[in-house]
């Protein structure tokens, strides 16, 4: 038996990088997968496509994680179509803006807390609200970020949202593990999406970051998907409230030359 087999799982941002490799694995191991894309459609149905490859029943939203209404009547229409959600992974997300602090305006901070914090805070919590309805345990599965622990100037948006993740999924694990539901985040470091273009574009760009880390090199989108299968699956079942860090060893060697 496969080991997603009969779950239904709904993965944001899984019209490509990370969120699309998670539905992929997800959907070879026996998920019913929902693709969400945010505006660009066309990119939700070729990852729909490719989902469809190994799980025939996916099915694909257009979802705004940053609405909070467009979040409470999408995923409300899910579980009554579908009859509920089993997993849910908070994929979604937007990069910093690159602005100090002291230059950034309001819109600009709000549109990355919006996405990526209030993102996950209102997934989650109708995600729990379904979940203890039915009085049957579930998954939540954070994408984080290495910055949620380390920070980079010029990332004070994109920083803070990623700490407030953080804290988000540890409160809501102490809060929800009597009922069955496991809450954790996986924090990727460099990895080969559309977040690092200038590193997938320009191998120049992309030597000088891998020097360092470790493993000397970036991470692929699939290593990120075979933690969240296992983070999904019952072999996870005595895990919550944690963080896994996949980088490569890059947070490790932030310290190096001090």
């Amino acid at each position: 038996m496969k080991k997603l087999e009969n779950k239904i799982a709904l993965v944001t941002g899984s019209d490509s990088g990370i969120g699309r490799a998670i539905a992929i694995e997800f959907a070879k191991n026996g998920a019913n997968v929902i693709v969400c894309y945010h505006s660009n459609e066309e990119r939700g149905q070729q990852a729909l496509k490719s989902v469809q490859e190994f799980g025939p029943e996916a099915t694909l939203i257009k979802l705004d994680v940053s609405n909070e209404q467009d979040v409470e009547e999408k995923l409300e229409a899910v579980i009554r179509e579908l009859g509920g959600i089993d997993i849910l992974v908070n994929n979604s997300g937007v990069n910093g803006s690159g602005i100090p602090v002291d230059e950034m305006n309001t819109a600009t901070f709000d549109r990355t807390i919006k996405t990526n914090l209030y993102g996950t805070f209102f997934c989650s919590r109708k995600f729990i609200q379904h979940r203890k309805g039915v009085k049957k345990p579930g998954k939540i599965i954070n994408i984080s970020s290495v910055h949620e622990e380390i920070n980079a100037p010029g990332n004070a948006d994109y920083n803070a949202s990623k700490a407030g993740i953080k804290n988000l999924m540890r409160t809501i694990a102490l809060e929800v593990g009597k009922f069955g539901i496991n809450v954790n985040n996986i924090a990727p470091g460099m990895i080969l999406t559309a977040m690092n273009q200038k590193a997938v574009d320009d191998p120049k760009v992309r030597e000088r970051a891998e020097e360092n880390i470790p493993l000397l090199r970036a991470g692929k989108p699939e290593e990120i998907a075979y933690l969240a299968l296992f983070l999904a699956s019952d072999e996870a079942n005595y895990v919550t409230g944690s963080t896994y860090v996949m980088d490569g060893g890059l947070t490790i060697n932030i310290g190096q030359g001090a």
